[in-house]
């Protein structure tokens, strides 16, 4: 009999087969053995694990052994946030069961029905990649998602508390510069010096701030790498990846998209780009159908997706000042750096348009 692989010990270190089954047992979660469990493929934070118990699928959601946040917070978050979300139009995970508590696996965890998609930065199938209409209907598609998110009643789902909306976009600017400056903690990292326009961005993001917004729900890092599509189809199956998620300013997911959104003289980042990409709808499209479907003032849509280059150029930031301190590869942190370089030029292009 040959050894486990690797990654069979590694997802056993994290998922006790034995307590799982106990604690499905005490919720009348089918009958019988955990079979057929494999991770599948994607996702480098969080562990996914899909099985078989009888004649139903799980997939089964826990942080890793060392998360860089408190993950059982995370996955308590994801859980409620999938559970207020079930009888609303936004294509998401249906959530089975969750466990708040950390006795069973050691963190919390949750079990949720498999999804039948793709993510389309690993590849298209062939009907999406024959078609340039196929795709154009998946960019329109990815805004429908998002803007069904930005509908939902957030305080009638329940979740209220998931987030702090009062002061968001006054908090924005001061909470991801500090961020920034915190990363002098790492010796090697050259300092925000290196990052063209840093501080001419966040001026321009704190004289420019919308006076108002109306609350509700975001994802938070939304793009083509955290959402699923059908195969039959270019609409979406699922939207993915839930662990930013707050109350907020939710017209900031939508400057997400605009922020990673393949430009003529801006590509998108390796991770997330798609090919074929032909026939995928402009930016000012993307715009136009969101305008379509929310009450929200879009007036102001560069200011959101200038902050989401600043916010998401800073997170990326984090990575090469790791590396420079030798606490992640060298290759990953330079690549970052190029994208956060990258994200801040097409912020100043907005401004200076």
């Amino acid at each position: 009999m040959s050894a486990p692989s690797p990654s069979l010990e590694a997802w056993r270190q994290l998922v006790d087969l034995d307590r799982l089954t106990a604690w499905m047992d005490s919720r009348g979660l089918e009958r019988g053995p955990i079979e057929e469990a494999a991770r599948p493929p994607g996702g480098t934070q969080n562990l996914l694990l899909k099985f078989r118990r009888g004649d139903r699928w799980f997939m089964l959601r826990r942080p890793p052994l060392h998360p860089r946040m408190n993950g059982s917070e995370t996955m308590r978050r994801e859980a409620r946030l999938l559970g207020g979300l079930a009888d609303t139009d936004v294509p998401h995970p249906r959530l089975i069961a969750a466990c708040p508590q950390e006795d069973v696996l050691g963190a919390a965890f949750y079990l949720m029905e498999p999804v039948d998609g793709f993510n389309p930065t690993v590849g298209l199938p062939p009907l999406h990649a024959g078609d340039p209409a196929v795709r154009h209907r998946m960019g329109l598609a990815l805004v429908d998602g998002i803007a069904a998110l930005g509908r939902v009643d957030h305080v009638a789902a329940g979740l209220a508390d998931l987030g702090r909306a009062d002061g968001f976009l006054e908090r924005q600017v001061g909470r991801w510069r500090k961020q920034l400056a915190g990363y002098a903690e790492y010796e090697g990292w050259a300092g925000p010096g290196e990052i063209e326009g840093v501080e001419t961005v966040a001026a321009w993001l704190e004289a420019h701030r919308p006076h108002s917004f109306q609350p509700g729900l975001i994802h938070g890092d939304y793009h083509l790498a955290n959402v699923l599509y059908r195969f039959d189809g270019p609409e979406l199956a699922a939207i993915v990846d839930w662990e930013l998620t707050t109350v907020g300013d939710p017209l900031l997911d939508m400057g997400w998209i605009l922020a990673t959104w393949p430009l003529e003289d801006r590509p998108a980042s390796a991770n997330l780009s798609v090919t074929p990409w032909e026939g995928f709808p402009t930016a000012a499209e993307l715009v136009e159908r969101y305008a379509a479907q929310t009450t929200r003032d879009m007036s102001a849509i560069t200011w959101y997706a200038v902050l989401a280059c600043y916010k998401l150029g800073i997170i990326l930031e984090g990575t090469h000042a790791r590396a420079a301190a030798g606490k992640a590869e060298t290759a990953t942190g330079d690549a970052l750096h190029a994208h956060t370089l990258s994200l801040f030029q097409r912020a100043l292009g907005w401004i200076n348009a």
